[in-house]
């Protein structure tokens, strides 16, 4: 038997550590999403809208959302709707009716997103059984003159979901932005950094606390950004759940 038969499977790992990670080059092929897929999908995120609700006054951040409804593995998109988080979860921007400019259309229907939502519901709700809130939101956090990027300026946190998926798309011009994993109780878990397109994690929300450190750009005088697709499960969608800072 080889190492590699001897890792643990993605679910394993989800259920004895509480987070699975990905590489990119794996959950693509996983998928069969060729360069061909992907270039349009990763295209999306050159156009997403400020997000004008940071209470730190940071303008570092561009989004857009869109939730779905997901029974026996299929979704089907809701009413565009705000985001809403408690303090509980979110003490920089909770308790506040959040509106980002909706996920367009056309980029739910490339072959790439409808993949990854299929492969988030089936490690999610494997028996397909669930009645699932579904949130998807596009993350691009900008590194600028006098201004870092800032993904979790939380800090170490949990999203108040049941499970979460993150994707790395892209970094352009960026060092740093390491993602940090904890236990509840505060224990230290590791660190690694999402560094290729396709590089993701699958966190249990209810035992992972997660974070990303600061962003700043290699080249100052350059555009720079990490890209990044968050998709949350939550099994009853009562206020005070949602997804933290990214």
């Amino acid at each position: 038997m080889s190492d590699t038969d001897c890792l643990p499977t993605t679910d394993q790992a989800l259920e004895q550590d509480g987070y699975a990670r990905l590489a990119g080059a794996d959950l693509l092929r996983q998928l069969d999403i060729g360069a061909a897929d992907w270039a349009p999908f990763a295209r999306s995120w050159d156009d997403l809208g400020p997000d004008l609700f940071m209470a730190d006054g940071g303008r570092y951040r561009r989004r857009r959302h869109a939730t779905f409804h997901c029974a026996a593995g299929q979704f089907s998109r809701q009413p565009h709707q705000p985001h809403y988080q408690s303090r509980d979860y979110n003490p920089l921007n909770g308790d506040v009716q959040r509106w980002f400019d909706p996920v367009e259309d056309a980029t739910i229907a490339l072959p790439v997103t409808q993949a990854l939502l299929a492969f988030c519901a089936g490690h999610f709700d494997p028996a397909s059984s669930g009645d699932w809130h579904v949130e998807m939101h596009q993350f691009r956090i900008e590194a600028k003159p006098g201004e870092l990027g800032r993904p979790t300026p939380e800090g170490m946190h949990r999203d108040g979901v049941d499970r979460v998926f993150v994707m790395l798309v892209e970094r352009r011009n960026v060092r740093e932005g390491v993602t940090r994993i904890g236990a509840a109780d505060g224990t230290p878990m590791g660190e690694f950094t999402l560094a290729q397109p396709g590089d993701a994690m699958l966190i249990d929300d209810h035992r992972i606390f997660h974070g990303v450190t600061e962003i700043h750009a290699v080249d100052p005088a350059q555009p720079a950004w990490r890209d990044a697709l968050v998709i949350t499960f939550q099994s009853s969608p009562a206020r005070g759940g949602g997804i933290a800072q990214r």
